[in-house]
């Protein structure tokens, strides 16, 4: 279980990026929703002890992370959304590379937990190949099997589908699936759909503050009778703000499919009920229609 209590974090620019922040994350895949900007990224690294929370704790078992940071990376499997490799080396090199810096050094043991691993994340045909020519979803297995190296009780992975193709996307939340079934993998993520498939526990957070926590059924049972949907012209759409709490818009065949929350049915008749989606759940949590 990872403990995060009360965890607060100002940048010398005056941003503060988390605002008393408390989750508890079980064993699983823990989905963490937001925008670009909404503080998931400042979190992400100050559970991965690159940097300090101004106050508040953060503990993983009995590991107290900001006084113990050392103990915390060596049970700690880490994907940045943004993460360098050497473009010249192969995978399988590099990979070896990484797991010495782990501490496998006896030579047998680190080439079976590198084949391992490169079988596992389906690179073993493409050990030898260098990195540079890997595609985007290669790249992102890779970044799995170095998070991999040493058996570690937690794994962050920061918005590890971005850019994905289709097929590389749903291999990797595939894989992802896998490898949670005995550790805390959180992802940390934009993509609504990423956690609504996976993620058995999640928050949102945004502003730097969690604003719903819990399961994705109990996200949906919030709007459970409540979301209905119309498809109109675009100059009915912007009239629709006026007179309902509007939950989202977007583009549908030249007119605007809006999706709006009512306790009843509206008066506007081209509205009809919809089971809610984990989309509308976001919307309405980001725009504050419901609270937590």
């Amino acid at each position: 279980m990872l403990t995060i209590n009360n965890l607060s974090k100002t940048y010398p620019n005056g941003v503060q990026a988390l605002k008393n922040i408390s989750l508890n994350i079980p064993n699983g895949l823990f989905g963490l929703l937001g925008p670009n900007g909404a503080g998931k990224s400042s979190l992400m690294r100050t559970i991965a002890t690159l940097q300090d929370a101004d106050s508040g704790t953060i503990t993983l078992d009995n590991i107290n992370v900001s006084t113990n940071k050392d103990a915390m990376r060596q049970v700690l499997g880490y994907l940045p959304q943004e993460f360098g490799v050497y473009p010249t080396v192969s995978a399988e090199e590099l990979l070896d590379h990484i797991a010495i810096l782990k501490g496998v050094t006896n030579n047998a043991q680190r080439k079976e937990v590198v084949t391992t691993l490169l079988k596992q994340t389906n690179l073993f045909d493409h050990r030898k190949k260098s990195l540079g020519g890997f595609s985007g979803g290669m790249k992102q297995r890779f970044g799995i099997a170095q998070a991999l190296l040493g058996n570690p009780k937690i794994i962050i992975v920061d918005e590890p589908t971005a850019g994905l193709d289709p097929t590389e996307r749903n291999r990797f939340l595939n894989l992802l699936s896998e490898i949670s079934e005995t550790v805390v993998v959180i992802l940390s993520t934009h993509i609504v759909e990423d956690v609504r498939e996976l993620c058995p526990n999640m928050a949102i957070i945004n502003k730097g503050e969690v604003m719903f926590t819990g399961t994705p059924q109990a996200a949906l049972a919030k709007l459970h009778g409540k979301v209905w949907k119309a498809i109109l012209p675009k100059h009915e759409a912007k009239q629709i703000s006026e007179e309902y709490k509007v939950i989202s818009t977007k583009f549908n065949t030249g007119n605007i499919e809006v999706h709006i929350l009512s306790n009843h049915a509206p008066n506007n008749t081209a509205f009809e009920a919809v089971e809610p989606e984990l989309e509308d759940v976001y919307f309405a949590v980001i725009n504050k229609l419901i609270v937590d």
